[in-house]
């Protein structure tokens, strides 16, 4: 399942658990490994062209399941 991020209008990064806000975004898997990914590799960063602050990482590490 993937997640969507999105950069709003007025510059703020946030989750988008609609998929539907607007604004540019950019998904990542439901997945530890995908989220480190993400962030070292800063493949959110290139897909919103903004720096997605670390906040952003943290709350998807603590949305996932512990089961998955």
């Amino acid at each position: 399942m993937l997640v969507r991020i999105v950069r709003t209008p007025a510059g703020e990064v946030v989750i988008d658990p609609t998929g539907k806000a607007p604004g540019r975004g950019g998904y990542v898997c439901r997945n530890a490994d995908c989220i480190k990914r993400a962030c070292t590799a800063k493949g959110l960063d290139r897909a919103l062209k903004t720096a997605v602050p670390s906040a952003v990482y943290d709350t998807l590490k603590a949305q996932l399941d512990p089961h998955e």
